[in-house]
């Protein structure tokens, strides 16, 4: 027999409460429930099979209102009953409670993730209902105007769009019910203030050194998200990311650490597919790699290897994904993860790893260019406390100590940790220079400290 899995799970013997797994498999992909079958996957044997599989079927209607088929197996000169139940088109309850087969487990669904549940068989999205709350003057016209933009840019609406209204644009992107109302979707990527209705519509980054709890800096990034993408990408180029400097003859160049279009790629997945009722987008940056989680798992089945190769798009809000695409931002034809793959082997960079965690989707991506250069800031770069002969302040030392761990760590990224005013700080990179102790390698935006084994 084969093992438990997410269509199959075995029962010795027969409990009318083993109904509730019939509910998790119509309410999921369908399955088989056995019974006379232990958890090894051998048949034991099951008593008054016959009569049990005309009970069965009419126990299945009467909780659960729909049609089994039940069938008496033998092996072995042992019965065994098979309970084949199809995956329904509607939300099936045992009991008042709906119950969801995943994996090899059952869940009880409850709260946002019975509702989300709930939508998907009735074929709608989270983001398509209606806001009771929000009128057109949370609209913010510049939001729309930026969308009309780049949708006229990427060739997917109209150019005569230009001119027409807020109710139009809303009303011909079906973002507003049959009587005026806002769904979700029109307040996440226009409103002026998001958050109000949805808290958890941020997305925050964060530098750590060795780990979790070495927080150095953060920042959190809200407003609508039809531009949070754009956002989150100048605050890293600014702050968390290096874009060496190379030469080409004459010709200087500039380059992100890693590549930008994959990079936006992945960020507009993060923002189009979270799960609004969970909490917020995280990117924790380290020295060694960067992770970007939102709530909300792959679809049912999808591992890194479907993402990565063809596969259908399922997007997990319809109507933001409709906008995402119009705007150019996204395609519908599961072939973004392609970009990805296309940017990064391009560069060199390793692939970055997808992977479910926690209720979310997590992506990994390592910093090999940062990685290679970094260590030639720190062979060059010794104990703070072997300057015996230089007076320093505290503060300079802590922030030689901040430069050890990252040599391309701004004036503003130390002001930030040591909470000191970026003039404070500049004065002190300014003397540290002056005593021979830092050199600056590079330009500003550019560049890394090195510091002077003295």
């Amino acid at each position: 027999m084969n093992n438990e899995n997410q269509n199959i799970e075995y029962k010795e013997s027969w409990r009318d409460e083993y109904v509730k797994w019939l509910c998790g498999f119509a309410n999921a992909q369908g399955g088989k429930l056995y019974i006379g079958i232990n958890d090894k996957g051998e048949v034991c044997g099951v008593e008054n099979a016959h009569k049990l599989s005309e009970d069965i079927p009419n126990k299945v209607v009467s909780f659960l209102g729909i049609v089994a088929e039940v069938n008496v197996l033998d092996k072995d000169g042992m019965d065994y009953i098979e309970i084949d139940v199809a995956p329904s088109d509607v939300p099936i309850s045992y009991k008042g409670k709906y119950y969801f087969r995943s994996g090899s487990t059952l869940q009880e669904l409850n709260g946002a993730a019975l509702q989300n549940f709930v939508l998907r068989k009735m074929g709608r999205s989270w983001d398509e209902v209606t806001n009771d709350r929000a009128t057109l003057n949370d609209i913010d016209r510049e939001a729309v105007d930026y969308f009309i933009r780049k949708g006229i840019e990427a060739d997917r609406i109209p150019d005569d769009l230009r001119e027409a209204s807020t109710e139009e644009i809303l009303t011909s992107l079906d973002l507003m019910d049959e009587n005026g109302g806002l769904r979700n979707a029109a307040v996440l990527l226009f409103g002026k203030n998001p958050q109000r209705y949805y808290p958890s519509a941020v997305f925050k980054i964060g530098r750590f050194g060795i780990n979790e709890a070495d927080l150095m800096f953060q920042d959190i990034i809200e407003g609508n998200i039809l531009q949070m993408a754009e956002r989150v990408m100048d605050v890293l180029k600014a702050k968390y990311l290096i874009s060496p400097v190379r030469f080409e003859g004459m010709q200087r160049y500039e380059k992100l650490e890693l590549p930008k279009e994959a990079l936006r790629e992945i960020l507009y997945n993060a923002i189009a597919h979270k799960d609004y009722t969970g909490p917020d987008i995280q990117m924790h940056v380290y020295d060694s790699s960067i992770e970007i989680w939102n709530e909300g798992e792959l679809p049912e089945g999808y591992t890194q290897e479907t993402l990565f190769a063809r596969h259908s798009s399922k997007p997990r809000n319809l109507k933001i994904a409709n906008v995402f695409f119009k705007a150019g931002f996204i395609d519908t034809w599961g072939r973004g993860f392609q970009k990805i793959r296309d940017g990064f082997e391009a560069d060199g960079i390793p692939m970055p790893k997808v992977e479910n965690f926690c209720g979310g989707v997590r992506v990994t991506i390592e910093r090999t260019v940062f990685m290679k250069l970094s260590h030639v800031g720190s062979d060059v770069t010794s104990s703070v406390t072997s300057f015996s002969s230089v007076k320093l302040t505290e503060r300079q030392q802590d922030m030689l100590e901040l430069i050890r761990k990252n040599p391309f760590i701004s004036a503003q990224q130390m002001s930030v940790v040591l909470s000191v005013v970026k003039r404070t700080i500049e004065r002190d990179l300014a003397d540290l220079q002056k005593k021979g102790i830092l050199i600056r390698e590079g330009n500003t935006s550019a560049g890394h400290w090195e510091i002077i084994e003295k």
